[in-house]
């Protein structure tokens, strides 16, 4: 479009573009077809698609929008070249999904493989450092399971579409502390362990009498807090 074409209190090209107003009429029309369209697409590809999305699945969502846009809006564009694109994204994620369910190398390669986070009420800092996922983060997931310190864990995992999956211990032990930081009150309301301390990175609890300021067996880190008592 030409700069001379502009002007801004042209209203009906800003509101309709360059199209008759019948125009409208087929747009109405083309949008119920690839509703319709996509309302299959989206029951074909399965019920994963109405719960969490994994990165494929996700893709294809992103992608399916794509398609859809523009048979609804693009005067010269066919509806069918959009069915065929839906239809094809359709025959690609069944596709992949047949070859991850094969193979195991595949469904790790695509989608990524469980990772420990917390192993016996002790923070796993190398899964945390190669997953990129922080201390808080961790706690959050922890926190939505009602845990309330990590003595309380047997083990939880970062399941590949990003949810944690929890285990709590029979017999939980002192730990560290899940509250956030800045909300002092239930600190200071957390019952204490004071025989024993817990190691500000990993959560690595050790009796108080055998701290004498070493650092951490489990981190080398230096930063000790209080454990909340079992």
């Amino acid at each position: 479009m030409k700069k001379e074409e502009i002007f801004l209190g042209d209203w009906r090209r800003i509101l309709l573009g360059n199209a008759p107003w019948e125009f409208m009429l087929e747009v109405f029309i083309r949008t119920i077809i690839i509703y319709i369209a996509l309302l299959i697409t989206w029951r074909l590809l399965g019920k994963r698609m109405s719960a969490q999305l994994t990165i494929t699945e996700l893709a294809v969502m992103i992608t399916l929008g794509g398609l859809a846009s523009v048979p609804m809006q693009m005067p010269d564009r066919g509806i069918i070249l959009g069915v065929l694109g839906l239809a094809i994204a359709i025959l690609f994620q069944r596709g992949l999904n047949l070859i991850t369910f094969r193979s195991r190398k595949a469904e790790v390669i695509t989608y990524g493989d469980v990772a420990m986070m917390v192993k016996d009420g002790v923070l796993q800092l190398e899964q945390m450092k190669k997953n990129e996922i922080t201390k808080d983060q961790i706690f959050a997931g922890l926190r939505t399971h009602k845990i309330q310190h990590l003595g309380e864990v047997k083990r939880a995992y970062l399941e590949t579409a990003g949810r944690f999956s929890v285990f709590t211990a029979e017999n939980p032990h002192p730990g560290l502390s899940i509250l956030p930081e800045k909300d002092e009150q239930l600190h200071q309301a957390e019952p204490q362990d004071h025989t024993h301390a817990a190691c500000e990175q990993c959560g690595k609890i050790v009796k108080r009498a055998e701290l004498k300021n070493k650092a951490c067996p489990n981190c080398n880190n230096t930063h000790w807090t209080y454990a909340v008592a079992a």
